[in-house]
């Protein structure tokens, strides 16, 4: 089994912490689960998305056509 199939070491956070966590609104994180740039599971009603999504998200985000990484 690979390591991004086993979620038993994952950490997940919801929504409103990805929101924080990126200083953006609950629907941005929302709008980039939807369009698929975030991947994220889904329990009830409610969306978790791995914080290793996270990461890799704002790594690969770009600022003045410079990808985050120095």
């Amino acid at each position: 089994m690979s390591a991004e199939s086993n979620f038993s070491n994952a950490k997940f956070l919801t929504v409103a912490e990805v929101a924080e966590v990126m200083r953006v609104s609950k629907m941005t994180v929302y709008r980039l689960v939807h369009s698929g740039e975030m991947p994220a599971v889904r329990f009830g009603r409610s969306y978790r998305v791995p914080e290793t999504a996270v990461e890799q998200y704002l790594k690969g985000a770009v600022v003045d056509g410079h990808t985050g990484t120095a």
